[in-house]
């Protein structure tokens, strides 16, 4: 009986840190938001899926756009190549706003590689205005 006395304060602490420790490792690998307040409007975003965090993804479209209207499929493969690396940086954030979103860039983005390794102008456009139209609605969230 004596040693039952002592065993659940033990296994109370026990617990309690363990609780404790895990909450700590969760905090420490989430990014932080930030919240400004600009002209009484107060403004919060989570790094790398603001606005600024689909400028480079933006282009990239931008300028694949302009090498397949030319019809330079070489430079618009060049082109397209960039966009694994810079939606690599917004894509959980995209995620977690709209999975349907993220969903339809991904299989958009597979789609505009296929179409521009085949040289087929039409679908290639068609994918890369389908991507720009999807990224600029999920950077307005």
């Amino acid at each position: 009986m004596k040693r039952l006395i002592y065993i659940i304060p033990v296994t109370a602490i026990s617990l309690l840190t363990l609780v404790g420790c895990n909450n700590a490792q969760q905090s420490s690998t989430q990014t932080p938001a930030t919240t400004e307040t600009t002209g009484g409007k107060t403004v919060s975003a989570t790094p790398g899926t603001t606005q600024g965090g689909f400028q480079p993804l933006v282009s990239v479209v931008s300028n694949t756009k302009t090498a397949v209207t030319a019809g330079n499929f070489n430079k618009a493969q060049q082109e397209f190549d960039k966009f694994e690396n810079s939606w690599s940086k917004v894509e959980d954030g995209v995620k977690a706003k709209s999975s349907k979103t993220y969903n339809t860039i991904e299989d958009t983005a597979t789609q505009v590689k296929s179409a521009i390794k085949a040289k087929d102008k039409a679908k290639a456009l068609n994918g890369l205005q389908t991507l720009d139209t999807n990224i600029a609605t999920v950077s307005k969230k």
